[in-house]
């Protein structure tokens, strides 16, 4: 019964430890070589699962059935090989010669003992189980495990080769596949003087482990540290691109909403418009009157203090809406909600500051104001046509005043 304890321990083990792997759920670059790490896994798992029943046969003195579970056993232990071959080759990830060898040597050993466990049907070359369910070796089964061995030792052999020039978390990796081999060989070795002894199955406990801890959990803290990296960049790369949004979407020098921002919000406009979702809007256009006679008077630096003067009275005025800058001295402002309900009063309130500055150095700003017309208006721009025109309108009265003041 012991035989059969021991590998139902590594069997659960090995399911507890390696069920993300199983389920196909790990995390890391090496995509390829954990796929055929599953696949030995499976191979070890359905290994156990013969040594298990092995136990219970044997002791049971059930012995066609035992010897039905040997010869699957030995299956199981080929599959074992040439599975391991093929990760760690897979996982080290090169494709030379002597790597190639070791892929073929372990397809070559498995195909063996398919062969020599059919011809074992027939004539005991492996072992044969006596009438008291006694099992007994034959000399060629001892052969295969020391081709075994050998096989193991020269691919660990191989893996501590390709060390050289890796870094130091690769050689870790490395050094464990390595010593994988080296216990499965020791433990192999023992087993020839030992061979009722359930040391192949102690031998995987202790080597998935080792790989476990070593490889497989120093891959998963790798990928989780790069996605960290990747996020940190990435939140890096969405702040740059926050603030050159920014920087897009706002007038440096004034600071309201620039150009960009303005035909951005006159597409949603017009989509709303078409999906017939506006809620009622009006446009108004603002000029600053003389910015050119400033800037020719008393040089850009006077005419840009213009410009925010009058952006200033703009902004508060339509402190409810979007203001944007559409050129030089050139202003527009989406009256919507309480800008729009109260637009004749805010309006009013602008046009009679304009009429009458009480500042001298006030900036005097032209404004014309329309409504949005769901029965006449096709798009935004038909709503800010009109006002732009209003806007005109009244910039040749505010300049048709200033010329009859008095000087």
């Amino acid at each position: 019964m012991y035989y059969s304890t021991i590998g139902i321990i590594t069997m659960f083990v090995l399911l507890i430890e390696n069920y993300d792997i199983l389920l196909f759920r790990t995390s890391g670059d090496n995509t390829k070589a954990w796929k055929v790490y599953r696949k030995f896994l499976f191979g070890v798992i359905f290994y156990l699962t013969t040594d298990i029943l092995w136990g219970f046969l044997e002791q049971a003195k059930l012995t066609t059935a035992l010897f039905i579970d040997t010869q699957v056993y030995y299956v199981a232990m080929g599959f074992g090989i040439v599975f391991w071959t093929q990760f760690a080759v897979t996982y080290l990830n090169e494709e030379g010669f002597f790597s190639r060898f070791l892929v073929f040597s372990g397809g070559a050993f498995f195909t063996a003992v398919v062969v020599m466990v059919i011809m074992n049907i027939f004539t005991p070359i492996l072992f044969w189980i006596d009438e008291d369910t006694v099992y007994h070796p034959t000399p060629v089964r001892y052969t295969m495990l020391i081709v075994q061995i050998v096989l193991l030792v020269v691919l660990s052999l191989h893996t501590y080769h390709a060390i050289a020039g890796r870094s130091v978390t690769e050689k870790r990796r490395y050094r464990s596949i390595g010593a994988f081999g080296i216990i499965m060989s020791l433990f192999l070795t023992v087993q020839l003087w030992f061979p009722l002894l359930p040391l192949y199955s102690i031998a995987y406990m202790l080597g998935t482990c080792l790989l476990h801890t070593f490889v497989v959990n120093d891959e998963k803290e790798e990928y989780k540290r790069q996605i960290e990296k990747a996020f940190e960049r990435e939140k890096q790369q969405f702040e740059e691109l926050k603030n050159a949004r920014i920087l897009a979407y706002r007038d440096p020098l004034t600071g309201v909403k620039s150009k960009l921002a303005y035909a951005e919000a006159e597409e949603r406009k017009d989509a709303e418009i078409k999906g017939k979702t506006t809620p009622p809007f009006a446009v108004a256009v603002f000029d600053i009157n003389d910015l050119k006679l400033t800037n020719d008077k008393y040089g850009h630096e006077q005419g840009d203090k213009l410009i925010m003067r009058g952006c200033m009275l703009i902004c508060t005025h339509f402190k409810h809406s979007p203001v944007f800058r559409i050129g030089g001295d050139e202003f527009v402002a989406v009256l919507e909600y309480d800008d729009y309900k109260n637009r004749e009063k805010i309006c009013s309130a602008f046009d009679s500051l304009m009429n009458a500055p009480i500042d001298p150095s006030q900036a005097i700003i032209s404004m014309g104001i329309s409504v949005y017309d769901e029965g006449q208006d096709m798009c935004f721009n038909d709503v800010f046509v009109r006002a732009d025109r209003l806007m005109y309108e009244r910039k040749s009265e505010l300049k048709a005043r200033a010329h009859m003041s008095p000087t």
